[in-house]
């Protein structure tokens, strides 16, 4: 690493194409610059458990993982996608399993697939989509993390989030609660699809 008062060079990765085939290589990436830079905290994009697991595998142990799920209802009504299975054994192992509200897409979707209007929380979706939808959801990972007060919004952390399935975007943010949305900062780009 290259460093002068003004600046630091540090390495991003950025994928050919998106997707769970980069899960591997963006978590190796998470790993190290969390050593870099102390950061003890990693969230964790998770839908069936998978990239929490093997966030688990790669992850320094000293590393708190959590794991933040769909809703209960995502693809169908009462149907949450997360095994309690999986989120028991996640759960034992140390990893903090989050499942709330998603904080893009509550009740803003719910206006917009019954009225055909879309709402704020939306539009900033979209917005954040600009970038990946791996960004979108990293992002939104640290307001919803924050609001259940699993994260400080004084402290960085790693948010990992991912194109369809797996992961294949990780930031370095300063989280904000989402009634402070705008507070929230990204630090840092780690990976990302180009």
């Amino acid at each position: 690493m290259t460093e002068s008062a003004a600046y630091k060079d540090i390495q991003c990765r950025y994928f050919e194409e998106p997707g769970p085939k980069n899960t591997r290589r963006t978590l190796e990436m998470v790993s190290k610059r969390a050593g870099e830079l102390g950061l003890r905290k990693v969230l964790v994009a998770t839908c069936s458990g998978k990239t929490a697991f093997e966030a688990l595998e790669i992850l320094d142990p000293g590393i708190k993982i959590i794991a933040v799920t769909h809703v209960t209802g995502f693809i169908k009504p009462n149907f949450q996608e997360l095994s309690e299975e999986a989120r028991q054994e996640l759960e034992s192992k140390g990893v903090a399993v989050l499942t709330c509200q998603h904080a893009f897409g509550g009740v803003g979707r719910g206006v917009r697939i019954k009225l055909s209007t879309y709402q704020v929380d939306e539009i900033i979706a979209y917005t954040l989509r600009i970038f990946g939808q791996g960004t979108k959801v990293a992002v939104e990972l640290t307001l919803m993390a924050a609001d259940a007060g699993l994260v400080r919004t004084d402290e960085d952390v790693i948010s990992v989030g991912g194109t369809g399935k797996g992961a294949d975007t990780a930031l370095v943010v300063q989280p904000a609660n989402s009634t402070n949305f705008l507070d929230l900062k990204v630090k840092e780009v780690i990976c990302k699809p180009r």
